[in-house]
């Protein structure tokens, strides 16, 4: 099983991010993807080389401002699971995290640095703010 985490920590209101972070129709504004769709509880990424994944929402949980997902009916992917947090350090400040467990492990590793570009754009758009 491969697993990843990335994180960073926002100059801002942990709900304020998590009001964005934690819309499941948003992902594509943040996160280096082209498009997203959501319906009910499925997700659809669209990757820029026009890939699609197909994704269960299993958590949003607004109270502990967690978003967890796994990407399902894919040939390659034999087990995935998906969880971004976003923590409250102050006031005015919080820690999101970005976590992956994926096998094949391998698979695990674009992910993460996909998580790595998106949370440096997040901290672009919110911190200060």
């Amino acid at each position: 099983m491969g697993t990843v985490r990335r994180h960073a920590f926002v100059e801002c209101n942990a709900d304020k991010v998590w009001a964005f972070v934690g819309a499941p129709e948003r992902l594509h504004e943040w996160f280096p993807i082209t498009e997203c769709r959501v319906e009910g509880s499925k997700r659809w990424i669209t990757l820029a080389a026009g890939i699609v994944f197909e994704e269960d929402i299993i958590t949003l949980d607004q109270d502990l401002r967690r978003f967890q997902y796994k990407i399902v009916n894919n040939p390659l992917i034999k087990f995935h699971i998906g969880t971004v947090d976003v923590i409250p350090d102050s006031d005015n400040r919080c820690l999101v995290m970005y976590s992956t467990d994926m096998d094949p492990e391998v698979l695990a590793l674009p992910i993460g640095g996909a998580a790595g570009v998106g949370l440096a754009k997040l901290k672009e758009m919110f911190d200060g703010k």
